[in-house]
């Protein structure tokens, strides 16, 4: 896939690995490669690029805060030795998160990552938008009730039942969380191990939590990279 790129990172020796990997594991151009964010700011006002690989701590101006002046359409993958701002990446259009020293495995799995988000609907993907049905039936005790898929809030998984909790009650189903998530689409995502949300009905994102009415719930480091990619589709 031919996408435009540049490197913002201030680490000669992290610049060289990445076009290296580049270079060699894609057909992408590196249009150019700034070893300073001031440098990267005054590139990008006249040059257009897909994305760019945006270290985070780096002299004078932050990747974090070159991030912030940048439009906000603009498509980043953060690579950093520092885990701790995964999380506050996605607040950005972020689409991936590679910590140094990166690997080819890791580098492959981004290029992967980064050409599907770019794929055109025409070139073979389809934008999962299906709500599922209307409703569903759930077997809740003895009493077998009907379920608006809109009003439910989030399913919370316990060990062998899953809580189902609309704004008005909370109902237990004696199934797996798994199970539950198999049947269905967007906008429900699977967020925790215990947990899968209906998106529609979150009101606010919070460093590592999501918030839904009065409750807070956890957003794992195994879900949120999916999370947040679909997030992001529906940020201006």
């Amino acid at each position: 896939m031919n996408l435009n790129c540049i490197i913002i990172d201030d680490e000669p020796d992290a610049v060289d690995l990445l076009e290296l990997l580049i270079r060699q594991s894609t057909t992408w151009t590196l249009k150019a490669k700034c070893y300073d964010a001031l440098e990267a700011l005054s590139f990008l006002k006249t040059n257009r690029v897909d994305f760019i690989f945006l270290d985070i701590n780096m002299p004078r101006l932050t990747g974090m805060e070159l991030a912030a002046l940048l439009p906000a359409h603009t498509k980043i993958i953060f690579t950093t030795a520092y885990s701790e701002y995964a999380f506050e990446s996605y607040g950005f259009q972020t689409i991936d998160y590679l910590l140094k020293p990166i690997t080819l495995k890791r580098f492959l799995a981004a290029v992967q990552k980064i050409e599907k988000y770019f794929l055109k609907p025409e070139q073979g993907q389809t934008p999962h938008t299906d709500h599922g049905q209307e409703c569903f039936f759930v077997k809740s005790g003895k009493v077998i009730r009907k379920i608006i898929l809109k009003d439910i809030l989030y399913f919370e998984g316990e060990k062998d039942y899953v809580s189902l909790v609309t704004g008005d009650e909370k109902l237990l189903i004696y199934r797996r969380l798994k199970d539950i998530e198999a049947q269905l689409a967007l906008p429900f995502i699977r967020v925790h191990n215990s947990y899968i949300i209906n998106y529609e009905q979150l009101n606010k994102i919070e460093e590592n939590h999501i918030y839904i009415g009065d409750k807070r719930i956890p957003v794992s480091e195994k879900f949120r990279d999916g999370f947040m990619e679909i997030i992001n589709k529906k940020k201006f």
